[in-house]
């Protein structure tokens, strides 16, 4: 290095001296040929174009010596500026950083990022939580183990469509530990690397369990029964442990009691269109509701469905729902529309509730038209003439009632023989496999018909594409309900 640093403060010197010994020998020779003409002239020409020679050199170098310079001087102003950059982008990160993760953390959410090999990379809390495992067993961990054999087979299709850089939507059910039924609507979003190549995906799965999908799943006949003692107590333990997850209390009652008198709950919409779409008939709504927690996160309603209904408080909680509905209903100029609230099986056996019915209805001087019920096949079922007793006694006060989830276990109208409803609402089990299953189209092709025959309306559930709301309305069905027509939104948002 010191050797060249001595050469390029040399070389100009040298070039200098090189020139000069040049030209001494030419003028040497010039004298030596004494005063020959042609050879004075020829030496003199040499003379002259190496002296041009060594000038345009000079001026070459000194070009190139100012391009370079300015270059290096570019050069060193870019990496000033992204040295500054960079500096505040991780100034900026750093104090970003707990704000994620704390985002992360609360988000209600699930999600996780796994790679073209099917290897989880990245999931946060509430993957954990809903799957009630350690952060450890999902790290690194391939989806068939984490989700499981079956799961994954069934899911298995999405992910080959999101790894060829589909996005992937779709709705599926799943059996929890307490042996409720819950509704996920589940994203495959594709992740592409810098040569634009899909290197994995992102699984983002959000709760949709309504109130009436919280029934407890019927055990296939070939499996062994299992003593009601034992299965009582493994429920108890399992919302006990869950309880206190969720509220970071033991006493959840209170909890959920604090929730309702503090206006933590939050109402959400969805919209119940008209098939065909944009028919001119009325536009209706079904009810959703949300746990506000901390740092603004919405706990899901199977988070503390059962909870509450552990402690008795799913009346409490249905009549704090038809309240703050009627009062928001009454800005909204749309008279002809209907809110469909789903009632907890404890409202249905409450003797209070039509009164407390009739007297809230008064107080907010509210169509009762404007209100429809929904009770669950499964309850009618079990409930018989109780249920008969809770329709009749809403009816009479001017509010609809629909029948939800029909269709999921089996399809049988004698059960609501003697039952006055307005609308039957066709389980998304059956409504998820239209386009693919003949079986399926066939059953609810049956379903529409006879409902036309005793005047009652349909709605199709969990509709989440265009092709299944075309098939939907050259069947016949009166109305559709899920992704595919409008995602839940805040009621305070609905406009008119």
């Amino acid at each position: 290095m010191q050797k060249r640093a001595l050469f390029r403060k040399l070389r100009n010197y040298v070039a200098a001296l090189a020139v000069i010994a040049t030209a001494s020998a030419l003028v040497f020779a010039i004298s030596y040929t004494e005063s020959n003409l042609p050879w004075t002239a020829f030496l003199t020409g040499v003379l002259v174009a190496a002296i041009l020679a060594e000038a345009v050199r000079a001026s070459r170098s000194e070009w190139l010596l100012m391009r370079r310079t300015a270059q290096l001087a570019a050069i060193k102003s870019k990496l000033e500026r992204e040295t500054l950059l960079r500096k505040h982008a991780e100034q900026k990160n750093a104090g970003d950083h707990p704000r994620l993760q704390l985002m992360d953390e609360s988000l209600s959410t699930m999600i996780a990022l796994f790679d073209a090999k099917g290897q989880c990379r990245y999931h946060n809390r509430a993957f954990d939580d809903w799957l009630g495992v350690r952060p450890e067993q999902v790290d690194n961990h391939h989806i068939r183990e984490i989700l499981g054999p079956k799961v994954n087979a069934e899911i298995a299709t999405a992910v080959r469509q999101s790894l060829d850089g589909q996005e992937v939507r779709y709705e599926r059910t799943q059996a929890m530990a307490n042996g409720a039924l819950y509704h996920l609507s589940i994203t495959h979003v594709p992740q592409y690397d810098e040569a634009g190549k899909v290197n994995g995906f992102y699984f983002l799965a959000d709760d949709i369990t309504g109130r009436s999908d919280l029934t407890p799943v019927q055990a296939p006949a070939s499996e062994l029964p299992v003593p009601k003692e034992e299965t009582e107590a493994g429920q108890e333990l399992y919302i006990d442990a869950f309880s206190e997850q969720i509220t970071g209390q033991k006493d959840a009652g209170k909890r959920i009691i604090a929730a309702i008198e503090q206006g933590e709950f939050q109402l959400f919409c969805q919209l119940i269109a008209p098939l065909p779409l944009n028919n001119g008939s009325a536009e209706h709504y079904e009810i959703l509701i949300r746990l506000q927690e901390e740092e603004e996160g919405l706990l899901p309603p199977g988070a503390f469905f059962p909870l509450a209904e552990k402690h008795g408080l799913m009346p409490y909680l249905d009549r704090w729902v038809i309240q703050h509905v009627l009062a928001w209903s009454a800005s909204y100029s749309r008279k002809d529309s209907m809110f469909f609230i789903n009632l907890a099986p404890a409202t249905l056996g409450d003797p209070e509730f039509p009164q407390f019915l009739k007297a809230i209805l008064q107080e907010y001087e509210a169509s009762a038209g404007s209100l429809c019920f929904e009770v669950t096949d499964s309850e009618l079922a079990q409930r018989g003439e109780n249920a008969a007793e809770f329709i009749r006694q809403v009816r009479a006060c001017g509010c609809r009632v629909a029948l939800s989830g029909f269709g999921r276990d089996n399809v049988s109208f004698d059960r609501i023989r003697g039952f006055q409803v307005d609308f039957i609402k066709i389980d998304g089990s059956l409504i998820l496999g239209l386009l693919r299953d003949p079986v399926k189209l066939a059953k609810v092709s049956s379903i529409d018909r006879v409902a036309k025959k005793i005047g009652v309306s349909t709605v199709a559930e969990l509709v989440e594409s265009d092709e299944l709301i075309a098939q939907l309305s050259e069947l016949g069905i009166d109305y559709a309900q899920g992704f595919g027509i409008s995602r839940p939104r805040a009621l305070e948002e609905q406009s008119d």
